[in-house]
């Protein structure tokens, strides 16, 4: 691949579509998975105040570290509260108190900083192979293509009008398929009065400190987990979209700063923060800008309206919860098709690596849970032994990047009809 020429100025015409990528990245995140942190916060018995502090804490602290990554690498760095760690602690806090699990939280933020300046998580990422690591990607993210299509059977009408309408969009104008598939949807949504908006009232959200207590059950039985399901869940996947996507800005700032985050904000509730795996695929692709050197716009965008959503707290989380369910899945699920398109031919494109590769992608795909620790860590595991199995060494390491957030020079990549 051919590196990049240095960007050029911005235009008006560049800010529509990597705003409205990363618009979509914040609607999927909060649409899709907020609901856990509720859950979380019902389990461990917060209250009103507790929980709106914790969605202030989660939301500002990814705004902000989000915001500041991608203005300085220029490249979309899109940052997320962790998934798989956030469905932990549904059950997690059934049993721990608040208070130790907010101390348990600045351990496990602790030891990430620490990941993060030592710069092994780095070295780690460049072993492995650009086809494994697009086999991952596109197992990961299969499941939201399917969900595209999987809407079908639930609400025929919604989704059948996205996917007609993101077709004929594709067809005649591909530049604006996903921005007019979340227009028409959303339009479609408010005739049916599927949208309730009258009672939303803008509070701003206060937030609450609480004093982090320390102790060994908490350590053990909250910390470690939660480390461990954030490295193999969040940071390793998504690390591996910025590069499957041809993006080279090394991990150690990136752990580095999204730990400080998690540290700062651990004592008003915020469990962990990390870079985005799915909702940064929306961000990273042909689909944000056909410019690779310009979808870092998309983080900045991203990084504003979850600010925007952190000030008003649990007010405008509980509108994007809101959608239907069908309209998230679906509306993700498209404006990933060039992702997993893009994916799949990376994955399929070296002879040498297409065995270990599509090993991993099924592996993925099937979303592997063993030991609490979800399918992209087995996943990964598995194609990394397919390949080591299959050519008899694992690939040479290489160069260490050169100070600095970027480590090489941006790869422009083709863009995906």
């Amino acid at each position: 691949m051919s590196t990049s020429k240095p960007s050029s100025a911005i235009l008006l015409s560049d800010l529509t579509h990597p705003v409205v990528a990363g618009l979509i990245s914040v609607i999927v995140n909060y649409g899709g998975t907020f609901i856990l942190v509720f859950q979380a916060a019902q389990v461990a018995g917060l209250s009103p105040e507790l929980t709106a502090s914790w969605v202030w804490s989660v939301s500002i602290g990814v705004g902000v570290t989000g915001l500041l990554l991608s203005w300085i690498s220029r490249e979309p760095i899109i940052t997320a509260w962790s998934t798989p760690a956030a469905a932990f602690l549904v059950t997690a806090l059934a049993s721990t108190p608040y208070a130790e699990a907010i101390g348990a939280y600045i351990i496990s933020a602790a030891a990430f900083v620490a990941l993060g300046l030592s710069g092994c998580f780095e070295r780690v990422i460049r072993l492995i192979p650009a086809g494994i690591a697009s086999g991952l990607l596109a197992g990961i993210l299969l499941q939201f293509g399917i969900g595209a299509f999987g809407g079908m059977s639930v609400d025929p009408i919604l989704a059948g009008l996205l996917i007609v309408a993101y077709i004929i969009l594709k067809r005649f104008t591909a530049r604006y398929a996903v921005v007019g598939i979340l227009v028409l949807g959303l339009g479609f949504l408010v005739l049916q009065n599927r949208v309730d908006f009258s009672g939303l009232q803008l509070q701003l959200a206060t937030p609450v400190f609480t004093m982090p207590v320390f102790s060994l059950n908490a350590l053990l039985s909250v910390a470690l987990p939660l480390f461990l399901i954030t490295l193999t869940g969040q940071y390793m996947p998504g690390m591996l979209v910025l590069r499957n996507d041809g993006f080279r800005t090394s991990a150690n700032p990136i752990v580095t700063v999204t730990s400080l985050g998690s540290l700062l904000m651990a004592p008003f509730g915020s469990h962990a923060m990390n870079v985005a795996a799915i909702t940064a695929a929306i961000c990273t692709g042909p689909e944000a800008h056909e410019d690779p050197s310009k979808r870092w716009i998309a983080g900045i965008a991203a990084g504003v309206f979850y600010i925007l959503i952190g000030v008003f707290g649990v007010t405008l989380a509980a509108v994007f919860m809101a959608f239907p369910k069908t309209f998230i899945t679906t509306l993700a699920g498209l404006a990933l098709l060039g992702t997993i398109g893009g994916s799949l031919a990376g994955a399929m494109g070296d002879s040498k690596t297409r065995e270990a590769a599509l090993i991993t992608f099924l592996a993925s795909a099937a979303n592997i849970t063993l030991f609490g620790i979800g399918g992209a860590f087995w996943g990964l595991l598995i194609g990394l032994l397919a390949y080591l199995a299959l050519n008899g060494r694992m690939p040479r390491r290489k160069a260490a990047p050169a100070a600095g957030l970027a480590a090489e020079p941006l790869a422009e990549k083709p863009a995906a009809n």
